[in-house]
């Protein structure tokens, strides 16, 4: 499934990364990295994200996450048969006071009841993406949510840990790769004027260019104040 055909690189995930031609979604694994393969002016190229959330903050997710799992357990009494809900993204902040669980609940039956089983659709609501699958066929509904947000709670200065999760039990394939870490907090974790922080994300991006490495993977890091690149990818 071509995510682009849905305006997903619309989405609060990709909207500061460069324009792709063909963005598939490849699941995520137990850290919560969620793994994209996309095309990208002809070339491809994989996409592994990180969505995360400042502990202090996780109250807002916690909130947001209710909110969209009564929608899909409103959908599950109306639906026939099993299905997974992923929800790949949605923005917190401005759904916060607006999300109206009712109103997702409708858009997921009225996709759900035109699902065979094993067909995967996306569901679209407000600022919310989602995937819905479809297992089985049965005359009673139920739906299984699925979510992937990190809860930060270490200091602002060890945001490279984030990185280095990122990378956990990655081999670099021969292909061109994007690190994405999308901080959803309101208060952005990214700072600038934390020298300890810049210092420690300085030293893990440079270990990630060894000279056995045939593509240097482009490392970016966006929050409310928008998208910065901290390593440019480039051929060796």
């Amino acid at each position: 499934m071509n995510l682009i055909s849905y305006g997903f690189q619309d989405s609060n995930l990709l909207r500061h990364m460069p324009r792709f031609d063909e963005i598939s979604y490849a699941g995520h694994n137990e850290d919560k990295v969620r793994l994209y393969k996309a095309l990208h002016e002809g070339q491809p190229c994989s996409i592994l994200s990180l969505n995360f959330i400042r502990g202090d903050e996780k109250i807002l997710w916690d909130a947001i996450e209710d909110f969209v799992k009564r929608g899909t357990a409103n959908a599950a009494s109306s639906a026939r048969g099993i299905y997974i809900f992923d929800l790949l993204t949605i923005d917190i902040h401005r759904e916060i006071k607006t999300f109206n669980h009712a109103e997702l609940s409708a858009v997921i039956v009225n996709i759900a009841r035109k699902m065979s089983p094993g067909e995967m659709k996306m569901v679209k609501y407000s600022s919310l993406y989602a995937l819905l699958r479809k297992t089985a066929d049965y005359d009673w509904g139920k739906i299984t949510f699925k979510s992937a947000v990190n809860v930060f709670k270490d200091k602002p200065q060890y945001l490279d840990l984030l990185i280095k999760q990122l990378l956990k039990d990655y081999i670099f394939p021969r292909e061109p790769v994007i690190l994405l870490l999308n901080d959803i907090s309101q208060n952005a974790v990214f700072d600038p004027g934390n020298a300890a922080q810049q210092e420690r994300l300085k030293k893990v991006i440079a270990g990630l260019v060894p000279n056995s490495m045939e593509f240097v993977p482009e490392v970016y890091i966006q929050d409310k104040n928008g998208a910065r690149e901290l390593l440019s990818g480039c051929s060796l």
